[in-house]
């Protein structure tokens, strides 16, 4: 490209997956010399610090009596334009159907009408889809939305897949999959870190999540006690939610809470990932699965469920497995069978970091660009 573009980046700011994709992506663009301008109501999670190429617009919604809920959807459309008028934005991103693509299409009509054209493109990321946006309280909108869009992507075949068979999609829809940037995700030695997490005899299988019931965490549990019952081990779970106190309760019931650490939300999570053998993800549905990739990334094979975009990031049988959802007696037996000889679990450690390659931030990052483009 001639010149680097000047691109608004609109996300929710939290640990979440479109949340965490969007954040990346923005830096990695500002790396490749475009100026990335984020604009939300905080501060994204994973932007915390200063990075050349890279600036945060924080919007401020007027507290007035009459609003029991400031309108954040119309601050931030208003703060959009007027960040796209200053900063003479190129092209604008938003990620999560519901609000962003109905504010991105807000915007871009109102900086029509003073003479400025403002692409946006819409990134469809799991639950946007399948959960609230199939809800009939926001079918009407979201649908309109995203067709609306100038273009759409999907971080997974089977995402798009679920798009077409819930809407009336008129746009053709991209499928530029979640990334892994290697500078950051990798296998890390932590012998220390190690030794306060479990003991050298010991196993540990991991889980990282928002803690919803969509995640089952419950089969991570039922799947780790089985585990147990053969090999010596810890689990952690990393991250937090509403499922926690219940699952708290529910180690205790079972008696396992001496095993089972809750670590909360960890913003270096790929040193504790390079202490696993094991990652579990028997989640309901995922559209795509990062944490997945970011533990394969670490060497962590992946043994997950069948749901959604996890087929296409693991390989079944190469460097993780994936089976039915709630197969917690099959999850727990291929857990076993990859604890119980080292040489197998280093093979699979191997293939989880071969497949991660193919989803490595070089070559994702250039299909975005090249979509832009497409659209300036």
């Amino acid at each position: 490209m001639e010149r680097g573009m000047n691109i608004g980046m609109v996300c929710y700011p939290t640990y979440g997956g479109s949340g965490v994709v969007a954040t990346e992506l923005g830096m990695a663009l500002a790396e490749k010399g475009h100026r990335v301008h984020f604009i939300n109501y905080r501060r994204p999670a994973r932007l915390a610090h200063y990075l050349p190429g890279v600036f945060y617009h924080e919007v401020a919604p007027m507290e007035y009596p009459l609003f029991e809920f400031p309108p954040m959807d119309t601050a931030l459309a208003s703060k959009i334009v007027d960040v796209a008028l200053f900063e003479k934005l190129d092209i604008l991103h938003v990620h999560y159907a519901l609000p962003h693509a109905t504010i991105g299409y807000l915007s871009r009509e109102i900086l029509r009408t003073k003479s400025v054209h403002l692409p946006f493109v819409t990134t469809l990321h799991g639950t946007d889809i399948t959960l609230i946006g199939a809800d009939r309280s926001y079918f009407p909108v979201v649908e309109f939305s995203i067709n609306q869009s100038d273009a759409v992507t999907a971080v997974s075949a089977s995402l798009r897949q679920q798009t077409l068979a819930t809407f009336a999609m008129e746009k053709d829809i991209h499928v530029i999959p979640n990334f892994i940037d290697f500078r950051r995700f990798g296998k890390r030695e932590h012998p220390e870190l190690r030794k306060q997490m479990a003991e050298d005899d010991e196993r540990i299988l991991i889980h990282v999540s928002n803690f919803r019931k969509v995640k089952r965490i419950d089969d991570v549990l039922a799947v780790f006690r089985k585990v147990q019952q053969h090999f010596p081990s810890k689990l952690l779970l990393v991250g937090d939610g509403p499922e926690r106190p219940r699952l708290e309760n529910l180690c205790r019931e079972w008696g396992i809470c001496s095993s089972v650490k809750f670590l909360g939300k960890q913003d270096t999570v790929e040193e504790v990932l390079s202490l696993a053998d094991l990652f579990l993800l028997p989640s309901e549905q995922e559209s795509f699965g990062l944490v997945a990739l970011e533990a394969m990334a670490c060497e962590v094979p992946v043994i997950a469920s069948d749901a959604g975009g996890l087929r296409e990031v693991i390989v079944d049988g190469h460097c993780g497995y994936t089976l039915p959802v709630g197969d917690v007696a099959g999850m727990a037996e291929k857990a076993c069978w990859l604890l119980s000889d080292d040489g197998r679990l280093a093979a699979f450690r191997r293939a989880a970091l071969e497949r991660a390659h193919a989803f490595s931030l070089d070559r994702v990052l250039p299909q975005y660009e090249s979509l832009y483009q497409s659209l300036v």
